[in-house]
């Protein structure tokens, strides 16, 4: 896409004037986070409330507020649940001894967890079982990494960086394996890599990069906007590793960024002598807060919006089966 003019911007008043927006395409939820929504509103739907949510189902506050506000308990660790509860995994996936004490404690699960992330699950306890030593590309602490270093008992290395591939040690060169979280950034996963190519030839990878589509697809777009905007803004929450990434990758791209929960977070010296501002939203950020922030830049001045798409998504993924019945039973 060709820009054939660029308009003046000027302040008046502390008001935006005469200032385009473009918004990126794909952008917002992608097919794990609306099964993972959906899941809890069917719950509520057949079980009635209270339904508990083992961490929050997607990170977006006003996702989690919305869901709370119709009768899910969100809990840290399952010992908050009472027993024979039913308590939902959120999209982030749990540890295997998450699921045993679940049995244990007679609770019924309802699985959110997103199918692209139960693919790292099922090739960390493939090569496990085959005896490979294992290594997990991801940042400590994030809910996804926790559940898949979870999947084993030992043998599991993280690495966040190329300075962790260096000083990792590792008992058998010779019989390694790596997977990736699914949200990080492209170009980071890729450094790493091949830091691990370089010290450990052979490493064994995955078939397909465990980066899930909608991150890449959700770069990209950020990428195209760095290359029309001069200030890109991404919708997320600040717990919201995806959207994070969005932020450091139009940083990445020489673009200012900034990271906003919703239009409440916006300061509009940001914006400051821009043409053009990108708008993105992380896989959790419902298309509610994209709206509120292009009207509040509309009402402050900007004057256009276009969209601009990258790539169409289409994925579906299937709800557990317990629920297909009642998505029927409501009109679904």
């Amino acid at each position: 896409m060709v820009l054939t003019y660029r308009t003046r911007l000027y302040h008046s008043t502390g008001l935006l004037s005469m200032m385009k927006i473009y918004l990126a395409k794909p952008r917002g939820f992608c097919a794990g986070v609306d099964r993972a929504i959906e899941i809890v509103d069917l719950s509520l739907k057949a079980y009635g409330a209270p339904i508990y949510v083992r961490h929050e189902i997607v990170h977006s506050r006003h996702v989690v507020n919305t869901l709370r506000d119709k009768g899910a308990v969100f809990v840290e660790e399952l010992n908050e649940v009472p027993d024979g509860a039913i308590v939902i995994f959120s999209a982030h996936g749990v540890a295997k001894e998450v699921w045993e004490e679940s049995t244990r404690r007679n609770l019924k699960v309802i699985d959110a967890t997103c199918p692209l992330v139960i693919k790292v699950h099922n090739e960390v306890n493939r090569d496990y079982t085959q005896g490979y030593e294992l290594i997990l590309i991801g940042h400590a602490g994030h809910p996804e990494v926790i559940g898949t270093l979870g999947q084993v008992p030992d043998k599991f290395h993280l690495v966040s960086s190329v300075s962790d591939v260096e000083k990792l040690q590792v008992e058998n060169h010779q019989h390694l394996s790596y997977v990736t979280q699914t949200t990080l950034s492209v170009d980071e996963c890729r450094d790493i890599v091949g830091a691990l190519n370089r010290r450990f030839p052979g490493i064994k990878g995955p078939h397909q990069e465990d980066i899930c589509y909608a991150t890449q697809n959700r770069q990209n777009a950020v990428k195209e906007l760095a290359k029309l905007c001069d200030v890109i803004l991404v919708i997320g929450s600040p717990n919201s590793s995806n959207s994070n990434r969005l932020r450091e990758l139009a940083e990445h791209c020489g673009i200012p960024s900034y990271l906003i929960d919703s239009y409440r977070d916006i300061h509009t010296e940001w914006m400051k002598d821009a043409q053009a501002v990108g708008i993105t939203a992380g896989a959790s950020a419902p298309e509610v807060l994209v709206n509120e922030v292009v009207e509040y830049l509309k009402r402050s001045g900007a004057h256009e919006v276009e969209e601009l798409t990258v790539i169409e998504e289409d994925v579906e993924f299937l709800l557990p089966k317990e629920l297909v019945t009642v998505k029927s039973s409501h009109g679904g």
